[in-house]
């Protein structure tokens, strides 16, 4: 069955509704994916102290999810 132009075009001018929430928390969490590839990529080009700020960085990251997911965020009410 074939769907007509006009029924595809108002059903992609719906918006949809965001599915998560917890815009911070998802935010921080990007992060973190982000952060975790970027060092997988380049682990065997660092040095000491850029591994080590690494670290820091994935732990400070780590903790900021764990309080955002414990305590909430601004967006966590609506």
């Amino acid at each position: 069955m074939k769907r007509s132009p006009r029924k595809a075009a108002e059903k992609a001018a719906k918006p949809l509704p965001e599915r998560r929430q917890k815009r911070v928390l998802r935010e921080v969490m990007d992060e973190l994916i982000d952060h975790v590839r970027d060092v997988s990529r380049g682990a065997s080009e660092m040095g000491p102290s850029d591994l080590e700020y690494a670290q820091e960085r994935l732990q400070w990251l780590a903790d900021e999810i764990w309080r955002l997911a414990l305590e909430g965020d601004d967006d966590s009410l609506g």
